[in-house]
């Protein structure tokens, strides 16, 4: 379709596609009226002539239409971003005069807020569940959020944070609330300063003082902090909302802002602000206030729930309660989902939080809400019209579930057998809904980290094999294969009876499929199962792993770029080369050149854990007397052997004593050993051992790199080798 743009048409427009879809995707296909559309904004002259208006008025109401198109519609943002819409919102915000009126800014700024907010989503991560967004579309994206972030471009929005249009201030303090997600554009914000005093700053800085003493705002958390922070206890709670949603975003993962925030500056600290409106009587206010609270509590407060630090327990206490509130509310389900979510953030990755959540009954709110929403039967139909909004909560309270239960075992009892969750999220692994998929196998991964709950109440409900049935779903969406993946990964211990059926059913192909796929995600988990596969197996399940694998395949993996991937190869070499059958056929398959060889490499890189694997492997591999001359006569594992003993972690020290010792009670007289300096290590061990103690710091002061030793494992194998190399056939 072709419009003609005037003022009528415009308001017409903006009337039709609020809320309205079809609307949306009519108009972004119009190119040309987008194009006249973002003109509109820079050269409003061309559309006056029609028009019973003013040039502003054509402006506000373009914006207006901008802001409503970037909403909800991939295509039209495609559109906006071919019409280079965020540009020309950046240009006449640059152009605005002190005399314009506050309409025509804060229509400019909810425009650049919505077409910021509308790329964030876009290039990720979600701040709220998982989307689905037009892979051709997240590279002009980025580019254009990467564009909002510039030094120049920030000079010219955000010192509207001050504007006297409460309506601009709260649109910028949004936009921030909503493109904040990556570490660059958060420490290209929080260091930010208005131009004025950026030259101030240079001219007054000296070279000797430190950057909180030439910059006060840096005490502060930085201008844009300082300025949020002073609306927080202002009347309008719109303008409280925005400014605790941006100072949230601002302070996530940003420890630089987070714990300016928790401090107190001669007065009663941000933090105790915040967590004062987490009691709020308004619901978007407080949900906003407990978000604030927990980005500063994860980022800002070192143990935040330990007893020295009280204060920081009950900031988390306090977020636990309002959202507990919020959970079991009969509020709308929009509100209860953020709360949700709200929670995850808080406990997500900390066990001690973790603990806290679910002592404060937050497991108990989030059943009773799963179990209002979900159908219990295994084989559901589900009804097709359930409003995606639900679907959303689901997810919510099943992602929160799974954090809660990623690290105690007692949790994840509550929840097969007490609160008796396992139908609905078995139920849930059916919906159409990708999240709701997805985070029903965050919650199975979570269970099945428990021997018990994996060797009774996952196998005997079919949860297992629910999600191995998703695991091999060749058209499933990534991300659910992804986390069914990390189930799998559990389902093959040692300790788990579905073992030898999933093997039986073929998740070696799939394994090795995921392997070859080219994804990063895949290929680690992949060699993550097949370690666990591995583990305790017997020699005809190893061959059966490594037809599949393939031998030349994992002497590839152990050369890899990725050192994770190198990690979980070599795990994968000390799980086959467990007992001496497995050592041989290691050996046989491999090659000697190209087993050691990547060895004694693996055991001079600068990444610990690939030492650690490596040092293992080789710990493993000196148990067959038959191989150990192959070890002692190969030019550089010895030595790099030695100082693995001498500058690593205790976790790489003690397997690197062990493989000494073995070496050295086999043969005490070996030359090799000699040469690579063994004998004098271990002396130098032994003589300035005593009396340090465990700590790392005094480790690293009193002697580390010269060999002083202050794990009690490694001192005593250390010393029980000097002893073999010093007394030889004597210690028989």
């Amino acid at each position: 379709m072709t419009v003609n743009v005037d003022l009528s048409t415009l308001k017409r427009v903006k009337n039709s596609v609020i809320g309205n879809p079809t609307a949306k995707a009519a108009y972004a296909k119009d190119e040309n009226f987008i194009l006249k559309l973002v003109e509109c904004i820079t050269n409003p002259l061309p559309y006056l002539e029609s028009s019973q208006g003013s040039q502003d008025d054509i402006r506000i109401e373009a914006a207006h239409v901008v802001s409503s198109l970037s909403y909800g519609s991939t295509d039209a943002l495609k559109s906006l971003l071919t019409a280079n819409a965020h540009q020309a919102f950046v240009y006449a915000i640059s152009n605005l005069q002190p005399t314009d009126q506050p309409a025509l800014k804060a229509a400019f700024a909810r425009a650049l807020k919505a077409l910021g907010s509308a790329l964030a989503d876009v290039v990720g991560p979600s701040q709220m569940g998982i989307h689905d967004y037009p892979v051709d579309l997240q590279e002009d994206a980025r580019n254009a959020l990467d564009y909002l972030f510039e030094v120049e471009v920030l000079d010219i929005y955000l010192p509207h944070l001050v504007d006297s249009s409460q309506q601009t201030v709260i649109s910028i303090a949004q936009l921030l609330a909503s493109a904040l997600r990556s570490q660059p554009y958060r420490a290209a914000v929080s260091e930010w300063l208005p131009q004025a005093e950026r030259h101030k700053e240079v001219k007054g800085k000296r070279g000797w003082e430190k950057t909180d003493t030439a910059n006060p705002l840096a005490r502060q958390g930085g201008w844009v902090a300082k300025e949020l922070v002073s609306y927080l206890n202002k009347k309008d709670s719109k303008l409280q909302e925005a400014a605790l949603s941006a100072l949230a975003s601002l302070a996530k993962e940003n420890p630089s802002v987070a714990s300016k925030l928790a401090k107190s500056v001669d007065q009663p600290s941000p933090l105790n602000v915040i967590l004062s409106l987490c009691k709020s009587r308004l619901t978007d206010l407080q949900v906003a206030a407990c978000l604030c609270a927990t980005s500063i509590i994860r980022s800002g407060i070192p143990s935040y729930v330990s007893a020295e630090q009280p204060t920081a327990k009950a900031a988390a206490m306090t977020v636990i309660h309002s959202m507990n509130n919020l959970i079991s509310s009969d509020l709308d389900v929009r509100t209860r989902t953020k709360a949700c979510f709200v929670l995850c953030h808080l406990v997500s990755d900390d066990k001690d939080l973790c603990q806290l959540a679910y002592e404060r009954g937050s497991l108990n709110q989030l059943a009773d809400l799963v179990k209002s929403i979900t159908p219990s039967e295994p084989n559901v139909q589900w009804d097709e019209d359930e409003p995606e909004s639900q679907a959303c909560l689901r997810e919510a309270a099943f992602t929160t579930i799974a954090s809660i239960a990623l690290f105690d075992n007692d949790i994840r009892c509550e929840i097969t057998d007490n609160l008796r969750l396992i139908p609905y999220i078995q139920a849930s692994l059916t919906h159409r809904h990708v999240g709701v998929r997805y985070s029903a196998c965050q919650c199975a991964r979570a269970l099945s980290r428990a021997v018990a709950v994996l060797r009774t109440n996952i196998v005997d409900t079919g949860l297992g094999l629910a999600v191995y049935r998703i695991f091999l779903k060749e058209d499933e969406d990534k991300r659910v294969t992804y986390a069914a993946s990390a189930v799998v990964c559990n389902l093959v211990n040692d300790f788990s009876p579905l073992r030898s059926t999933l093997l039986e059913k073929g998740v070696i192909p799939r394994l090795v499929h995921l392997l070859h796929s080219g994804d990063p995600g895949f290929r680690l988990n992949a060699l993550w199962t097949f370690k666990n596969l591995l583990y305790k197996s017997s020699t005809e399940v190893k061959r059966q792993v490594m037809e599949g694998l393939g031998w030349h395949e994992l002497s590839c993996l152990l050369m890899d770029s990725d050192l994770s991937v190198q990690e979980q190869a070599f795990h994968v070499v000390r799980h086959l080369a467990d007992g001496e059958e497995g050592i041989e056929m290691v050996f046989v398959e491999m090659g000697e050149q190209v087993l050691l060889g990547s060895l004694s490499i693996a055991l001079e890189s600068e990444n610990e854990n690939v030492v650690c694997q490596a040092v293992c492997v080789l710990g493993n591999l000196a148990n067959s007397m038959a191989r150990q001359d192959s070890i002692l006569t190969h030019p550089r594992i010895l030595s790099a052997l030695r100082n693995c003993l001498v500058d690593a972690k205790v976790e790489v020290r003690r397997p690197a004593a062990s493989c000494i010792l073995e070496l050295v009670r086999a043969n005490p007289h070996s030359r090799e050993l000699y040469e690579a300096g063994i004998d004098s290590t271990l002396r130098h061990i032994c003589e300035h051992s005593s009396g340090l103690s465990g700590s790392p710091t005094t480790r690293l002061a009193i002697g580390f790199q010269m060999g002083a030793e202050d794990d009690r494992e490694v001192k005593e194998k250390c010393r029980e080798a000097l002893q073999w190399l010093e007394h030889g056939s004597d210690m028989l």
